[in-house]
């Protein structure tokens, strides 16, 4: 298989402080990760000012009274911001990402020279969104959170009717909850996505830990998609169900090792590394005492006994009722040329 993508997701864990998103792009090279991704919005133009924020951005932030207009305004990055940001990902050598809330932000980050467009799980009913990001003809990772199959086939429809290759395309099941509850998770609706509109599939994970990233690249994703912070207990909306800097470590670690140890041709058969072991591991028939020339052979004379270069006992019934040649003892490693 080819290698999985990781992206490592900063989104607004930076809590609109350009050092602490440069410390989260030293996170995510120290991690290993392909991708670092931030979020590319402005608060004017992506919510109205009344909106209420959702239940967990109340409880993780502690600001019941806070608009969701209000909070996304101080986690806004500037133009000077992202010139920045992506030149220290360039100098760190992991790759810029980020995600646009609106056709205005599709525009400036196709300007900017992004060759992938990420679609947050909120914009996959935005018809004028996705017809921009189509338009660009760059790849497409398309997060599907809240969505159900009617809502993905529409969304392709209108990402292929305006430019979007299949080829081009990866779906990533989801689950809009922050941190998601394992039993909500329904990993296995990834490969329906898979089976019903035959693309490239994913996982973008919301639960606390790392063990259904993992698992999702067992079963065939091929795209990741993680939140990490420098601190679970930074006040914020998404800290508490993001990963700490060696926790991300840990799954891209985790992901490469899964990676491994599917990337087989699926023929069972003894391995390279392990051949060296099959005379050690198995067994060959042995005599269970001392036999004199000419005897014929009972199956009270024969035991299995590591090593396994020798007759296999799998040749047991075989063995029985051939008569020894010469004298053996107990113990001895029987061969064919003992035998007549």
């Amino acid at each position: 298989m080819d290698k999985v993508i990781i992206i490592a997701e900063a989104g607004v864990n930076h809590n609109g402080d350009l050092n602490t998103a440069k410390q989260l792009i030293d996170a995510a090279a120290y991690a290993e990760v392909d991708y670092v991704k931030f979020q590319t919005f402005k608060a004017d133009t992506i919510v109205s000012r009344s909106a209420q924020k959702a239940e967990y951005q109340s409880k993780n932030t502690g600001d019941h009274e806070q608009s969701q207009y209000e909070m996304l305004k101080t986690l806004e990055l500037s133009e000077s911001d992202h010139d920045e940001l992506m030149a220290y990902c360039k100098l760190k050598n992991v790759k810029f990402l980020s995600s646009a809330f609106d056709v205005e932000g599709v525009t400036y980050l196709n300007n900017l020279g992004l060759q992938l467009f990420k679609v947050p799980s909120g914009e996959i009913t935005n018809f004028p969104y996705l017809r921009a990001i189509a338009q660009t003809q760059k790849p497409v990772i398309l997060s599907t959170g809240m969505a159900s199959m009617n809502d993905i086939e529409a969304a392709i429809e209108v990402l292929s009717n305006f430019g979007t290759k299949k080829e081009q395309l990866t779906i990533l099941h989801c689950n809009t909850e922050y941190p998601t509850p394992m039993t909500d998770v329904n990993l296995h609706a990834m490969n329906s996505i898979k089976r019903q509109f035959d693309v490239n599939i994913g996982y973008s994970d919301h639960t606390l830990g790392i063990e259904v990233p993992i698992a999702a690249v067992a079963l065939g994703a091929c795209v990741i998609e993680k939140h990490f912070t420098l601190d679970n207990t930074l006040p914020g909306p998404d800290h508490k169900a993001s990963l700490e800097p060696d926790a991300l470590k840990a799954m891209v670690l985790a992901i490469r090792n899964i990676e491994a140890a599917i990337s087989g041709n699926g023929i069972k058969a003894p391995s390279a590394s392990e051949l060296k072991n099959i005379s050690i591991a198995r067994k060959s028939i042995h005599l269970s005492k001392d036999l004199k020339a000419g005897t014929v052979i009972s199956e009270a004379d024969l035991i299995p006994l590591r090593p396994g270069h020798g007759i296999s006992p799998m040749q047991w019934n075989t063995i029985i009722g051939k008569t020894t040649t010469r004298d053996l003892k107990k113990d001895d490693l029987l061969n064919w040329s003992d035998l007549s």
